[in-house]
């Protein structure tokens, strides 16, 4: 197949800090290139360059897409239609470069070939959450000119395309995270696209959850002829989807070939030590009895999202909450950190030596204990136009001199992930300005430097490639041999549970299934979740 897009020398700097360094790649039309790296590598930043949409203050070298365009009505295709006659206007189409480097942000040609360019990206699905799954399609086509029963038929097709035709008339906020995927995937599809830039599409997703949008992705990109450049944390992902792949490290392409080979080098810097677990802990910290959570939903009536559970967790202890997506994980660790209401049951942390009851408001109740708790959520926000010091200090009202301040930023990075000089060097800059990996370490950071007793962590692992996972899961065991901080970890990763756990709780359709020690958990696991336990999809 031709070649769809070269870059040459790509250079990219922040305030002499290369995030790229000369980076040389090319892509053939209809390949699938897979791009792994550890988190800071320069993923996210390479796929931003191509995508069009921004401007680079300091950005050199080439970023050349080759293209067939009819000069009289602008269209864009792909390469291998050179000399075939234009499907707008008849005219024929001819061979056209467009230097995504040279051209400015606003020239016309530029934004008619980032029309063209699809993106799905980690967390962010930017959907009408109040809408039909199959209204977010239409408002989409509407966009383009689509109208009426045509835009409806359309729509239908897509959601077809994408496997999710059963779920067209939920509410879209009602969805799991790979239904809103997919749904995502559908309204990129809308624009008839020549490329899918894909980073960490799946990345806070199970596993089980995360072959179901895999394989939609990959129909889309045979069915619609696409290129697509993927990135992942998983090598894995790479391996099975993947064409070619090259490895990303501090901004510089280090190895360029076949995925399992990239990937098995990739895999060999993650062989670090792992601090051994310490399993001494205390007695009960929280206490859960027939805990019930029930909505009801215009369109599947009452939904239990917990129903009836009952568990401790010990201080000290590191409590995971283990099942596939919707099994009532996130509900019932939103229910313990009180920002949720139960339906019914009892949710009780203990402050001292006395007994707090969570289902109380007010400063003698759940305010009481909320304050030696840390929750930190998979869709976690950080202040986008602060400092990382300011997220750290200023933004969580952490009243301290400024040198003092910077001092235990720092300790505390270094305990969320990062090594002294990266910790330093990370304090001054926005945190729009890092990778996913390094926002994630900012956003435990955060939690941790509140000192908390207990910490709910939603997904602490979910968007990490797995040299970080080794840092994070170091740093908990180390926060908790040393200050003896109290862990609620919810996950679908079970290797990670089984590594960093001393006990677990299987969740399926709202109920407690198993608590135990995590090996002896994974024996309760129906089919689906065995494939989510021994898998790394």
């Amino acid at each position: 197949m031709p070649v769809f897009i070269e870059v040459k020398n790509l250079t990219v700097d922040f305030d002499g800090l290369k995030a790229l360094k000369n980076v040389n790649l090319s892509i053939n039309e209809g390949e699938v290139v897979g791009i792994l790296g550890k988190s800071g590598s320069g993923k996210t930043i390479l796929m931003h360059v191509l995508r069009g949409t921004e401007s680079f203050d300091n950005i050199s070298g080439e970023v050349i897409y080759h293209l067939s365009r009819c000069d009289k009505c602008g269209y864009i295709e792909r390469p291998s239609k050179i000399s075939h006659k234009c499907p707008v206007c008849g005219e024929i189409l001819e061979a056209y470069e467009a230097d995504f480097i040279k051209l400015s942000l606003y020239d016309p040609i530029r934004k008619d070939i980032t029309k063209r360019i699809a993106i799905m990206l980690q967390r962010t699905f930017a959907l009408y959450g109040d809408e039909r799954v199959l209204v977010n399609v239409i408002n989409s086509l509407n966009e383009i000119g689509y109208k009426g029963e045509d835009a409806m038929k359309k729509a239908i097709y897509l959601l077809e395309e994408v496997n999710l035709s059963h779920r067209m008339m939920h509410v879209a906020r009602e969805l799991s995270g790979g239904e809103k995927q997919r749904v995502v995937l559908a309204r990129q599809l809308v624009r008839n696209p020549l490329l899918l830039l894909a980073d960490e599409p799946t990345g806070t997703l199970d596993p089980l959850t995360a072959k179901l949008v895999h394989d939609a992705i990959i129909k889309a990109v045979k069915s619609y002829e696409m290129s697509m450049i993927l990135t992942s944390h998983w090598p894995e992902v790479i391996e099975k989807l993947a064409d070619k792949a090259i490895l990303l490290e501090n901004g510089v392409v280090v190895q360029e070939g076949d995925p399992l080979e990239v990937s098995a080098i990739f895999m060999q810097s993650a062989s670090m030590v792992r601090q051994e677990k310490n399993s001494l802990v205390g007695e009960p910290i929280i206490r859960v009895r027939d805990l019930a959570k029930r909505y009801i939903s215009v369109d599947r009536g009452v939904v239990r999202a917990v129903d009836k559970i009952s568990f401790d967790v010990k201080e000290g202890e590191i409590f995971g909450l283990v099942g596939l997506s919707g099994a009532g994980k996130t509900t019932t660790s939103k229910i313990l950190m009180g920002i949720l209401p139960p339906t019914s049951g009892e949710v009780e942390v203990r402050v001292g030596d006395e007994w707090v009851d969570m289902t109380k408001l007010g400063v003698n109740n759940k305010g009481r204990a909320t304050k030696y708790m840390g929750f930190l959520h998979q869709e976690y926000g950080l202040y986008t136009h602060s400092s990382v010091i300011d997220n750290l200090t200023e933004s969580i009202s952490l009243d301290l001199p400024f040198e003092l301040g910077v001092r235990k930023a720092i300790i505390t990075l270094k305990a969320a992930g990062f090594d002294e000089n990266k910790a330093k060097a990370v304090l001054s800059k926005m945190t729009n300005e890092l990778s996913e990996g390094e926002r994630h370490r900012i956003a435990l950071a955060q939690v941790l430097i509140k000192e908390p007793r207990i910490v709910i962590m939603d997904e602490p692992t979910g968007t990490m490639d797995p040299i970080t996972k080794i840092s994070v899961t170091n740093s908990i065991l180390k926060a908790r041999e040393e200050i003896g901080e109290t862990f609620v970890v919810v996950s679908h990763d079970m290797d990670f549970v089984n590594e960093i756990c001393d006990r677990v709780a299987l969740m399926r359709n709202g109920k407690i299934i198993a608590i135990g020690h995590p090996e002896d958990v994974l024996f309760h696991l129906t089919d689906e979740e065995r494939v989510e336990a021994t898998e790394e999809i």
